[in-house]
């Protein structure tokens, strides 16, 4: 199966290249950037419009800290269902017997959408089931296409360490696709990784760079799963 794993849009949709071909399109979050709800449900909507659009047979999106409406509910996962569009909250599905399941939590960092403190992320990843193929969250697994700044600007790896643990000893996924740490400066996080000993590839998909809102710095990563 042809995939393109895209992320953190915020608001800059419009100026993807979608290529022909594809099978599988996902989205990991962040497809709007307002954090006022109001603000971010016409963004969130927008981008409905536009996903719905797009010529492919399979369209899932899970939720990113951005999309506030979504979690305040004036958006509804009955309304990307009614467009045609998959959502998940941390949920599975299983399309052409590939087993994904999607979820948007990311550990706290400020007062966004979809975060829990790290002592509850672990009962969050615990809950992912075994058999995913195609695992689908907004943050990364530490250590993995996740090089920022934290709140004292400072560089590190900002992904979380109870997601890559469940991922690496227990889940084991074909792909894990996830977005929310961007480009930034010099520092380039958007692109595919594996680690040694592991099968796994990892797809950071965001397809802007930190202070260049405006201009995309990729258009997502091609993938393929047989």
């Amino acid at each position: 199966m042809k995939i393109l794993h895209i992320s953190d849009t915020h608001g800059f949709h419009e100026q993807l290249n979608i290529p022909e071909g594809i099978e599988l399109l996902i989205h990991s979050g962040d497809c709007s950037n307002y954090r006022d709800p109001i603000h971010n449900e016409t963004e969130v909507r927008d981008f409905i419009r536009w996903y719905a659009a797009i010529p492919v047979k399979y369209k899932i999106f899970v939720a990113g800290n951005h999309d506030t409406s979504i979690e305040s509910g004036l958006v509804l996962p009955q309304d990307f269902e009614s467009a045609g569009i998959i959502y998940l909250e941390n949920q599975s599905i299983t399309i052409e017997g590939i087993h994904i399941y999607g979820s948007p939590v990311t550990p706290n960092f400020h007062n966004w959408a979809f975060m829990k403190p790290l002592h509850k992320l672990n009962i969050v990843w615990s809950a992912i089931p075994t058999e995913t193929d195609i695992l689908i969250v907004h943050g990364p697994p530490k250590g993995i296409l996740d090089l920022s700044y934290n709140a004292e600007r400072q560089l590190e790896f900002c992904g979380c360490q109870a997601l890559r643990t469940q991922i690496l000893t227990r889940i084991q996924p074909k792909l894990v696709l996830f977005g929310h740490i961007h480009n930034r400066e010099k520092i380039v996080n958007a692109g595919t990784r594996q680690l040694s000993g592991f099968e796994i590839l990892f797809s950071n998909g965001s397809v802007v760079t930190d202070g260049k809102f405006g201009t995309l710095s990729s258009h997502g990563n091609l993938l393929e799963l047989d």
